[in-house]
């Protein structure tokens, strides 16, 4: 039973809480390596857990991999008031964060596939990015904008696309998407 009597959810225990992160931060890293298809024993075995733990939190491939890409969507959202808060600038917080979008749209091997696959699980997923950053985004360029370190009226959703293209083919040696990245990010300044 996940709820209480009543019907609510009961709330998830400190431990699971971490064994959950645990195997949410060992999928991401073995799918880093080997796509979304990744077998199951290398996540459990780099998350220090058993198969039946995973299997016991996410019943099926479809059910991780969703877990991955919003708990790693999260990390993104959560990180952009955070940076504003504490970078020097407002340009310094967009920059750093732009570095961890960076990360996380090339660490999505196979996850593309995934998504066009009839599997219910994955219809949400590219609404649920959107919603969560794309106003991170905007925040951080309206923040540099109104400190007059960026040109004004940098439409978020835009940038995101244009960074999401230089993305494309990351994975090539001869390619280097962050060079290409931060070349748009040092176009935005003013002086």
């Amino acid at each position: 039973m996940t709820g209480t009597e009543s019907g609510a959810p009961r709330k998830q225990r400190a431990d699971s809480r971490r064994n959950e992160t645990a195997l949410l931060e060992a999928a991401a890293a073995a799918f880093v390596a080997s796509g979304v298809n990744a077998p199951v024993r290398d996540i459990a075995t780099r998350a220090g857990v058993g198969v039946g733990t995973i299997y016991r939190h996410f019943p099926t491939r479809a059910d991780l991999i969703v877990a991955v890409y919003r708990h790693q969507v999260e990390a993104c959202a959560e990180a952009g008031p955070v940076l504003l808060a504490r970078s020097a600038t407002p340009h310094a917080a967009l920059a750093s964060w732009i570095d961890l979008f960076v990360d996380f749209l090339v660490t999505k091997h196979g996850l593309a596939e995934a998504m066009r696959s009839d599997d219910a699980a994955f219809q949400t997923l590219h609404a649920y990015f959107l919603d969560r950053l794309v106003p991170v985004c905007a925040q951080l360029l309206d923040a540099a904008a109104t400190a007059g370190e960026i040109i004004p009226d940098m439409d978020a959703l835009v940038l995101m696309h244009g960074i999401g293209n230089l993305c494309i083919g990351a994975d090539s040696p001869s390619y280097d998407a962050r060079l290409m990245v931060g070349l748009v990010i040092a176009g935005l300044r003013l002086h």
